[in-house]
């Protein structure tokens, strides 16, 4: 099944057992989804990787929202995003760990011969595509400012 097929799925089970923070958390992503097709104009029902670009979108704002709320001290709400972080993630390509994008990064400047921080959109370049949906932005060009200032 699509994902989108399959958010829709969950959405309507949640619903059912009467899960309504699941179901406001998927109902959400659904929105998001469906502002996307109504602004490029096209049904997104088979195109998983622009799902997954959405979905990931959404988890990073909700973890730069997190940063906000502990600014804020408001512990119940940085709780209750990560719970919807968790939600997102679910459906999302299993999550690269630190390791893995420190290898991705190594291969990617052995490949194009950056040496210094001036080639870090050689890199990101090479990066990005094969971190998509797996890996937060923010620490994959953190991984790499460190791996090319050594």
């Amino acid at each position: 099944m699509a994902l989108k097929g399959r958010l829709q799925e969950d959405w309507k089970q949640a619903l059912k057992a009467g899960d309504k923070f699941k179901a406001t958390t998927l109902s959400t992503a659904r929105a998001a989804i469906l502002l996307v097709e109504k602004t490029d104009g096209r049904k997104l029902d088979e195109d998983d990787e622009q799902i997954i670009e959405i979905l990931a979108k959404e988890v990073k704002q909700r973890r730069e929202a997190i940063l906000e709320f502990e600014k804020g001290n408001r512990q119940d709400l940085v709780e209750q995003t990560e719970k919807e972080i968790e939600i997102l993630l679910s459906y999302l390509p299993q999550q690269l760990t630190e390791e893995e994008i420190v290898e991705i990064v190594r291969q990617a400047i052995d490949k194009t011969g950056a040496s210094s921080i001036k080639d870090m959109g050689k890199i990101m370049a090479v990066v990005v595509p094969m971190t998509k949906g797996r890996a937060d932005g923010k620490l994959v060009s953190d991984i790499v400012k460190r791996n090319l200032n050594k």
